[in-house]
C-alpha cells in the first residue's frame, strides 16, 4: 500500500486517519480540518489521494436476496424503468415463482400510488405475486385476461384480481370467461357481455400492469400448451417466439396475429402498448429468447427475474 502512495510515512498515516474519519465516521471535511489543524482543501486532496492509491476501496453490496449489480446492469442494458433480479436457485420452478412473486409484490407495493390503476393478466407467476401481497395503495384492479384451466392451474384470473383488490381496498373489475374460446365470433360476442365489457372499458385507464412471459414452445408457455396443434403450428410458422400473457410476438417483439389470437378474451397488443408501465415476471433460463422478445416489443418496461436468466439476457 505504502509503495503505491505518493507521499511519505507521515502523510500516509495522516491520509489514513482522515479517510477513516470521513468514510467510516461520517465527519465533514470542515470538521476533519478543524480536528487535524489542516485546511479543508488539504483534507479534500488527501481524501482523493486515498481513493486514487487504493487505500480506500468502496463496494456497494446488499446482503439480501436481490442482486443489485445484475439489477442495475439489466435496467441500463434494456432501458427499463424497474429491474429486480433475485438471487435464487433455479432448479425448482415452484420455489422460483414464490421468490419472484415476493419480490414483485414488494416492488408493486413500493411503486403503485393512489393515482394508479392496476391491471393483472393471468400467469402462475402473477398468482405467486398476488399471494405474497400484504400492502398496496387503494387503487382499482382490472382483470386483463380470461382464465386458463388445467391440472397445474390453481388460481383463476378472477382470484388474482379479487386478492389484489382485497389488499388494496380498491374496486375490482373482473369477469368470468376462458382465455381461449372456440371461434372469433364467440370471442366477439363474449366481449359484449356486460361483465366483460365493463372490465375491458377500463383497459385504457390502466397505468401499471403485471404480466407473465412464456416461450412459444412445449412446456414453456401455458397458452402454447393449451392451444390446439394447428394453432401452435401456424403461429410457429408465422415466427411466434413469445407470448406476454396472451399477446404473441416474434423474436423482434412484433405482434403476431392469427386465428388463435382472435379467439382470446383478453388485452390486445395495442392496448398493452398503451399502458405506461408493464412489469413482466419471468423465470427459467430457457425463456431467455422470449424475454428478449418481450423487452424488445416496447410493451414491457419493468422486469422481475432471477440471476441465471438475467445473466443470459446480458449475454453472460
Amino acid at each position: 500500500m505504502s509503495a503505491a502512495f505518493p507521499g511519505g510515512p507521515a502523510e500516509l498515516v495522516l491520509t489514513a486517519s482522515i479517510a477513516r474519519r470521513y468514510y467510516v465516521d461520517g465527519k465533514s471535511k470542515v470538521e476533519i480540518a478543524d480536528e487535524f489543524s489542516v485546511s479543508r482543501f488539504k483534507v479534500a486532496r488527501l481524501i482523493s489521494a486515498a481513493r486514487a492509491s487504493g487505500m480506500v476501496r468502496i463496494e456497494i453490496d446488499y446482503p439480501g436476496a436481490i442482486d443489485i449489480d445484475l439489477s442495475g446492469r439489466l435496467q441500463r442494458a434494456y432501458g427499463l424503468r424497474h429491474a429486480v433480479v433475485v438471487d435464487t436457485p433455479d432448479d425448482d420452478d415452484v420455489s422460483m415463482r414464490r421468490h419472484l412473486g415476493e419480490a414483485a409484490a414488494d416492488l408493486l407495493a413500493e411503486i403503485v400510488t393512489a393515482d394508479d390503476v392496476l391491471g393483472l393478466a393471468w400467469a402462475r407467476s402473477v398468482g405467486a405475486m398476488t399471494a405474497a401481497l400484504t400492502r398496496l395503495a387503494a387503487v382499482p384492479v382490472v382483470q386483463l385476461t380470461g382464465a386458463l384451466a388445467g391440472p397445474t392451474v390453481d388460481d383463476t384470473s378472477v382470484d388474482l384480481v379479487r386478492q389484489a383488490a382485497r389488499v388494496s381496498g380498491g374496486a375490482a373489475y373482473f369477469f368470468h370467461a376462458p382465455l381461449i374460446v372456440p371461434s372469433a365470433a364467440t370471442a366477439r360476442a363474449m366481449r359484449k357481455q356486460p361483465e366483460i365489457a365493463r372490465a375491458f372499458a377500463r383497459f385504457g385507464s390502466v397505468t401499471k400492469a403485471v404480466v407473465g412471459t412464456g416461450l412459444w414452445a412445449p412446456g414453456q408457455s401455458t397458452i402454447y400448451d393449451a392451444a390446439e396443434e394447428r394453432d401452435r403450428a401456424l403461429l410457429t410458422r408465422m415466427g411466434a417466439c413469445a407470448e406476454i400473457s396472451g399477446v404473441v410476438v416474434d423474436a423482434e417483439g412484433k405482434p403476431v396475429h392469427a386465428g388463435l389470437t382472435e379467439r382470446m378474451i383478453g388485452i390486445t397488443a395495442a392496448e398493452m402498448r398503451a399502458i405506461p408501465e408493464v412489469i413482466a415476471i419471468a423465470y427459467g433460463s430457457a425463456k431467455a429468447p422470449a424475454v428478449r422478445a418481450a423487452l424488445g416489443s416496447g410493451f414491457v418496461r419493468g422486469l422481475v427475474t432471477h440471476t441465471t436468466l438475467a445473466a443470459a439476457l446480458l449475454g453472460g
